[in-house]
């Protein structure tokens, strides 16, 4: 076989592979997302043939809008700001591609006997009030030394989401600044 009909047949199996993984959801059986959510969708993806989108752009000027840097699939603000809030207790997993982060069980030198663990989830890659969700837990120690589960104060998420926020909104206007 000659090289060019090598390249050819390539060619070809590659745009083949493409429209196959194009219908994955089609053959999934999957029904089709609604008219509203498809065309989010397609305004989140950016343009094919310019406007710094997929195939002539290099996709920076979207970065930069949402605030998602190169290395992690959520909002850099967010996350930095997450990281910021808890930076006093231990990580016990930080996933950036996911947006979550779980801390290790902390207990304060003044409050010995009782202890907190949050679960932070990044919801978007836009900085926006519901694109940050927090848990929180918190545990007793009883009499005979072993943990047991306590309830946390409803506010307490709703505080640390605020607190995250409010440092994603200054990491913004600090970068803004700095530009």
């Amino acid at each position: 076989m000659s090289p060019r009909t090598i390249a050819f047949r390539l060619l070809i199996l590659t745009a083949l592979a493409g429209g196959v993984s194009a219908c994955s959801d089609w053959f999934a059986g999957s029904e089709a997302p609604p008219p509203k959510e498809r065309l989010q969708r397609m305004a989140r993806a950016g343009s094919v043939t310019g406007d710094d989108g997929f195939l002539f752009g290099s996709g920076t000027k979207q970065r930069e809008q949402q605030g998602t840097g190169g290395g992690i699939g959520v909002n850099s603000f967010l996350w930095r700001a997450s990281l910021d809030s808890i930076g006093f207790m231990p990580l016990a997993s930080a996933d950036p591609f996911g947006g979550v982060i779980i801390s290790d069980w902390y207990a304060t030198p003044d409050v010995p006997t009782e202890r907190f663990k949050i679960t932070i989830y990044i919801l978007d890659q836009q900085l926006r009030a519901d694109g940050i969700k927090a848990a929180v837990f918190r545990q007793i120690r009883d009499a005979g030394g072993g943990w047991s589960d306590a309830p946390v104060d409803p506010k307490t998420p709703i505080d640390l989401e605020n607190a995250i926020l409010t440092r994603a909104r200054q990491l913004r206007l600090d970068t803004a600044a700095v530009r």
